[in-house]
């Protein structure tokens, strides 16, 4: 009679005859302690704050973006710019929705006059879906993508008319 140990982490008996019985459990179900991997010691939490920053960045890397956000919250960002020490609100135009292993994200945009709307609303899609699940790991469930304005290249003109009257 010879003693083995299955996969299962059980002892078994052969008998000469081919016969096996289970004699005693050697391990018990699951590894603790230094042999347990990493990813089962603990819980990992992204917030909602981390995601909009990851893809207000990554909606903004493609070209015919302009500016991300409504009217109202562009007007906001722009003042809050000008103000010494601020920084620029990467999430402006960007709100998620977090679960534990899922989001979805809402996009406002502005892109520029002149570029094919659809192949922008798909391009920032891919990259924000691309960059949030290689950064955070979590599924993209959906991107939804609005744009809310054009931005015009008179626009810039009339800007700096604007600021050299004052």
């Amino acid at each position: 009679m010879t003693t083995q140990t299955a996969p299962t982490g059980k002892d078994v008996s052969v008998s000469q005859g081919g016969k096996s019985t289970q004699t005693t459990t050697a391990v018990t179900n699951g590894v603790t302690g230094a042999d347990q991997p990493a990813p089962d010691r603990g819980r990992t939490s992204i917030a909602d704050v981390v995601v909009v920053k990851v893809a207000g960045i990554a909606a903004r890397e493609i070209p015919g973006v302009y500016d991300m956000g409504g009217g109202l919250s562009r007007t906001i960002g722009a003042v809050r710019d000008r103000v010494p020490g601020g920084r620029p609100n990467v999430g402006r135009g960007v709100k998620v929705e977090v679960g534990e292993r899922q989001t979805a994200i809402d996009l406002d945009l502005v892109v520029e006059y002149g570029v094919p709307i659809a192949d922008v609303a798909r391009d920032v899609r891919e990259n924000v879906i691309s960059a949030v699940e290689r950064i955070t790991g979590l599924d993209v469930v959906e991107v939804n993508v609005t744009i809310n304005d054009v931005h015009l290249p008179d626009d810039d003109t009339d800007a700096a008319t604007d600021s050299r009257v004052e």
